[in-house]
């Protein structure tokens, strides 16, 4: 596939560039009336339009009609192959092409709602006394583990197609609502399905250690997770803890990275409550990036300095629960790169909304509209360990790309974030 008269092409990075980090985060490379081509699924080559391979019968041919989610190695429906050659064109009519959303932190695997603990809040109570009085994870907990496989993935994966429709191509999607083995393993098991499903690159998770389950003491539920860890290993790509006030701490979090060691690549939840050490313990650890971030201090800052650990925040969580907005801009502004994820779950982010994300980075959090760009795309891939895949408009990776209707850049992707832009989502 040639894609052709592309207004903006945005997100161009040189090849082994896997994340970016201070000033380097409000970057990018972004070619104007340009086109890229697609072969065997990835990025082969783009340039200028006055570079743009002939094709014969180009002359004429007519603009494709939209679609939500176009694999890129099964073609579109509808599209003529044209005579004599074997791609395809398509015209982008003057509409921005960016590399698709990468969502590095999800709860997506989870069984009906929890909208009356929304009420809840709406009258007053915090998120703390949701838990503290059996609410919560919990609710969750006791629903999921009475649904059965099929329906928990019937359900999961319609929050996956909406997140495809809104533009995201890679998600990490973690356990932590079963809180026993049967229930944890269940989930790895329908995000294993997820992953044979669907065009978007999946990663999986155990979060066995999101809060102990109903029926443990504290230490009965730690060391049951250190037993379930080979099993999950099997099926996970990454080991998570809640390190936070009311939930685990530093010591059992070093217990449990300690058991997985060799097993599964640590990723922190951290300081959403509470300073936590959460943060020094990941990077101890060699996490691969620790999440959610709202109160951290300046040794926060100063313990992630030189590591390869992204710090991830998650500005739907502030949004949804009051709480204070990560100080990403102070985190770039010491040299270090941010991502940003939605933390789609049923509790404190019910929304999975990456284009609305981005927007808060810059409305909330204060980051330039291609700092939380970058944050969106690159980085949030590098959180999960895909960003030598996806991304960036980078010849050899996946072609995983948002065109947009004519008129849009980056800045109006966060000004009118509410707008419909996208036409296509590329597979």
């Amino acid at each position: 596939m040639i894609i052709k008269n592309i207004g903006q092409l945005v997100g161009i990075v040189p090849e082994g560039v896997l994340r970016k980090e201070g000033e380097e985060q409000g970057k990018t490379e972004v070619l104007e009336n340009a086109w890229l081509s697609i072969k065997d699924g990835r990025i082969a080559a783009f340039g200028p339009m006055a570079t743009c391979p002939k094709m014969a019968g180009q002359a004429g041919h007519d603009a494709i009609p939209s679609h939500n989610v176009i694999p890129s190695d099964e073609g579109i429906a509808g599209q003529d192959v044209i005579p004599g050659d074997d791609r395809e064109s398509l015209d982008a009519t003057g509409g921005m092409l960016m590399p698709g959303f990468c969502d590095s932190h999800t709860h997506i695997v989870y069984a009906g709602n929890r909208s009356g603990e929304f009420l809840d809040k709406i009258n007053g109570l915090s998120y703390e006394e949701i838990a503290a009085r059996g609410g919560g994870i919990l609710n969750s907990s006791d629903l999921l583990n009475k649904t059965s496989e099929d329906e928990l993935y019937r359900q999961s994966l319609s929050r996956v197609q909406e997140m495809m429709d809104k533009g995201t191509v890679a998600m990490e999607i973690k356990s932590g609502y079963g809180l026993c083995p049967e229930g944890e393993m269940k989930m790895l098991r329908v995000i294993r399905r997820i992953k044979e499903t669907v065009p978007a690159a999946v990663r999986s998770t155990f979060l066995g250690a999101h809060a102990v389950g109903r029926g443990y003491t504290h230490e009965e539920y730690v060391q049951t997770i250190i037993d379930m860890l080979p099993q999950a290993a099997s099926l996970a790509d990454f080991v998570d803890v809640f390190c936070d006030e009311g939930f685990f701490t530093v010591e059992d979090t070093e217990r449990i990275l300690r058991a997985a060691k060799g097993l599964l690549t640590p990723k922190i939840h951290a300081n959403e409550l509470a300073v936590s050490g959460g943060v020094q313990v990941g990077v101890k650890y060699g996490a691969l990036s620790v999440d959610h971030l709202e109160r951290t201090t300046d040794a926060e800052i100063e313990a992630l300095r030189g590591s390869a650990t992204m710090p991830t925040m998650l500005p739907g969580s502030s949004f949804f629960l009051g709480l204070p907005y990560g100080r990403a801009k102070d985190y770039i502004k010491a040299g270090l790169g941010v991502a940003l994820a939605s933390d789609y779950n049923p509790g404190s982010s019910p929304s999975g909304d990456m284009r609305f994300v981005m927007a808060q980075g810059c409305i909330k959090m204060r980051l330039t509209p291609v700092e939380a760009f970058n944050a969106v795309t690159l980085n949030s891939a590098y959180a999960m360990g895909l960003s030598h895949e996806y991304g960036s408009v980078t010849v050899g990776k996946k072609a995983a790309l948002i065109l947009t209707q004519p008129g849009w850049d980056l800045t109006k992707l966060a000004y009118e974030y509410q707008t419909p832009f996208i036409r296509k989502v590329i597979f």
